[in-house]
């Protein structure tokens, strides 16, 4: 089996090289990934330049190809045609932060595994929850763990048409984690401000700031599964569709 592995935050991230390890020993692996960091890009596509793509090596001597296009750019170059042989999955990762909630319409490490549903081919994101400021690494090694063995067992079935997975580690001992939980996405709560600043010459520039993100852990969703020490797996779709409320909209009888 053919595993095409990219992420978000560059191909010489430390959460790629350990999916790499965890990987190559039972399949197929080609890595693309892109240049840089593309963390928060969401789902992009690069139409208004083209696109570079470089051999390289990730840093134990895996040979990797980097382009300087987004994280879905990547997954489409490899599906279009710039990898000649056929892929049958997808992992977008490892990420170093928790992917929960609304940060899925954000994430480039999400987008990715979306753009190989868009062509046809299972794709999973994979993100661990490291904790803020911490220099350990350890765990990534647990999440890939997790991720090697998830690839295996979701070769051996066949994931729903157009559904892909949104998986979260949290970042403790593999011995500590409580097991697998199927999950929702919970309500992120974002505390964003405008910080406003002048440059040397006095023109106006613009951070988006605030404190941290939370999320509201309410039982069944992600943030629950994390808060309890599970794995979150949470299945997402490229239909946004909100049935519930279609009936609803059409009462509004909306005219031209």
């Amino acid at each position: 089996m053919h595993i095409l592995l990219t992420n978000d935050d560059g191909v010489n991230s430390p959460g790629l090289l350990a999916m790499a390890h965890a990987l190559k020993a039972d399949f197929q692996l080609t890595v693309l990934a892109p240049d840089r960091n593309w963390s928060a890009s969401g789902h992009v596509k690069t139409l208004d330049r083209p696109l570079r793509v470089h051999n390289v090596e990730l840093s134990d001597g895996t040979p990797a190809l980097s382009s300087d296009g987004a994280p879905s750019d990547c997954v489409a170059l490899a599906l279009l045609g710039l990898v000649e042989e056929p892929i049958d999955m997808v992992i977008s990762g490892i990420n170093p932060h928790a992917n929960l909630g609304q940060d899925v319409t954000y994430s480039g490490t999400v987008m990715a595994a979306m753009e190989a549903v868009i062509f046809g081919i299972p794709g999973i994101a994979l993100s661990l929850d490291y904790p803020k400021g911490s220099a350990r690494d350890d765990t990534f090694d647990v999440a890939a763990q997790i991720g090697a063995s998830f690839v295996k067992q979701l070769l051996a079935k066949q994931l729903p048409k157009h559904v892909f997975l949104n998986v979260n580690v949290p970042s403790l001992p593999l011995k500590e984690i409580r097991g697998v939980a199927i999950t929702r996405q919970g309500t992120r709560v974002y505390r964003d401000v405008l910080v406003t600043r002048l440059d040397p010459i006095g023109r106006p520039y613009y951070w988006i700031g605030g404190d941290a993100p939370d999320g509201i852990p309410e039982p069944g969703t992600d943030f629950w599964a994390l808060a309890n020490n599970h794995v979150s797996v949470t299945p997402l779709s490229l239909d946004l569709t909100d049935r519930n409320t279609m009936a609803a909209i059409e009462a509004y009888d909306l005219q031209l």
